[in-house]
């Protein structure tokens, strides 16, 4: 990544333009992936996703986070939040964009009340770099197709989460 990158606030980007990125990034056809089910009927949470610019100001790199939850077999919802999609460009894949975004990102969780953060994901990179686990997700359910192994969560406590129960959206 050049030195001259820049992260930004999401909301400060065009959505079209966002919508334009994840589309490339990820095939239009991302909209029927297990996450967007996960998330559905919510909105991003701002104060966590962020914009990688480059150099020449073009919108090259995405992050989003979602409010979610996971409701335990007794009902009870146990609020989380949802990292991604993290979303480079192909041409800028390979640079550091989605390390810092992905840095950024969770540099912005509030020690003061860390809920877990949950994601779909390759577990031997997002392991090795910001401690996501699939050690504790066994017993979780998507609604919708996935691969349990990539099911990961990322806990200061993990004494807390629930052993089982069904990841969607959170609902107040």
């Amino acid at each position: 990544m050049s030195d001259v990158a820049t992260l930004i606030p999401l909301d400060n980007v065009d959505p079209v333009l966002v919508e334009q990125l994840l589309d490339r990034a990820f095939e239009p056809g991302r909209h029927q992936r297990t996450a967007y089910k996960v998330r559905d009927g919510s909105d991003w949470l701002p104060a966590l996703s962020f914009a990688a610019i480059d150099g020449e100001e073009h919108l090259v790199g995405t992050i989003q986070c979602w409010p979610v939850a996971l409701t335990d077999p007794a009902g009870r919802a146990h609020p989380m939040i949802m990292v991604g999609p993290v979303a480079v460009l192909p041409e800028h894949q390979g640079m550091g964009y989605g390390q810092a975004l992905m840095t950024a990102s969770l540099s912005a969780l509030s020690p003061d009340a860390p809920l877990p953060q949950v994601m779909i994901g390759d577990p031997e990179y997002y392991g090795r770099f910001w401690g996501f686990t699939n050690a504790y997700t066994g017993g979780w359910d998507l609604p919708g197709p996935f691969e349990q192994h990539r099911l990961l969560v990322r806990c200061a406590n993990p004494a807390v989460l629930p052993k089982e129960g069904m990841l969607g959206p959170w609902r107040s």
